[in-house]
């Protein structure tokens, strides 16, 4: 459930980026099978958007054929040769002004493949820079038709993934989402800058908001004795339950709760009154 509701906020988060309307509802309800009352592109690009994150670990990402088959998927329906390098120039509008003009089409192959291999090959860069790189290089060469935003994504979710599967429970594109506006004003300051510093250091920091929400800080071990002397001075004379002493440890189990307020209880350091779920105690 937990892995379904990440894709979800997953899929919803890239696409909304480019412009699809759906939202987690009813991107869930796609993905459930159920009929959704919307425009047809914006229910292709869910579905193929599903398609492509349900085989994303089959793919490795420093490996162009394998780019080239997610394209497919992912924008199947949506342009005139998925699956397919660009065969044309390409330059990026902001307003009525250019503001990137990327590679000529003809070195496309060559410059995903040096960026491919450089994935594919230099372990010594941590997997969280070399995500970044390779999705901010995605948006410079621009090597697809369409779908490079949404592809440059996947794949840096991709790299991440497959260094660690904690990075299954980090939605990045969420994160990109919450700051579209920094996002795309990092893209074009490495455009002016000439390297990609900038995008390196926005990227860590999303990523580092993203696994803030799903790794707590572990709780230093204490023995019985100093969760007892830590709750004494915690709840002094007042009266408390085990989901208190629960509460003010968290992380420890309700079983050893119960076994801190028995030995308590035993050693005459805490009274009780009542009997299990419901018992109270105070601290003599």
């Amino acid at each position: 459930m937990l892995r379904r509701s990440l894709r979800v906020r997953t899929i919803q988060a890239s696409l909304q980026i480019e412009g699809n309307t759906l939202t987690e509802e009813q991107v869930t309800a796609v993905l459930e099978g159920k009929r959704v009352a919307a425009p047809e592109r914006d229910l292709r690009e869910v579905r193929n958007a599903i398609t492509c994150y349900e085989k994303l670990l089959r793919w490795h990402p420093g490996t162009a054929k394998h780019l080239l088959a997610a394209h497919k998927i992912m924008m199947a329906g949506l342009v005139k040769q998925p699956g397919a390098w660009r065969s044309k120039g390409v330059g990026i509008a902001k307003g009525n002004q250019i503001a990137h003009i990327a590679p000529p089409a003809a070195r496309v192959p060559g410059l995903m493949e040096s960026l491919l291999t450089w994935v594919r090959t230099d372990a010594e860069v941590p997997a969280p820079i070399r995500a970044a790189v390779c999705h901010y290089e995605m948006e410079f060469i621009h090597p697809f038709e369409d779908g490079n935003g949404r592809m440059g994504r996947l794949w840096h979710s991709l790299i991440l993934q497959r260094h660690h599967p904690l990075f299954t429970q980090v939605p990045v594109e969420s994160a990109i989402r919450d700051r579209q506006a920094d996002y795309y004003a990092v893209l074009g300051q490495c455009d002016k800058a000439g390297h990609s510093t900038a995008f390196i250091e926005f990227a860590l920091e999303l990523t580092l908001e993203a696994l803030k929400h799903v790794i707590t800080p572990r709780q230093p071990r204490m023995s019985s004795t100093s969760r007892l002397e830590a709750a004494r001075h915690h709840f002094g004379k007042t009266t408390f339950t085990r989901k208190d002493y629960l509460h003010h440890f968290p992380g420890l189990s309700p079983a050893t709760a119960s076994r801190d307020l028995q030995e308590a209880v035993s050693n005459r350091q805490v009274t009780r009154e009542g009997d299990k779920a419901t018992a109270k105690y105070r601290f003599a």
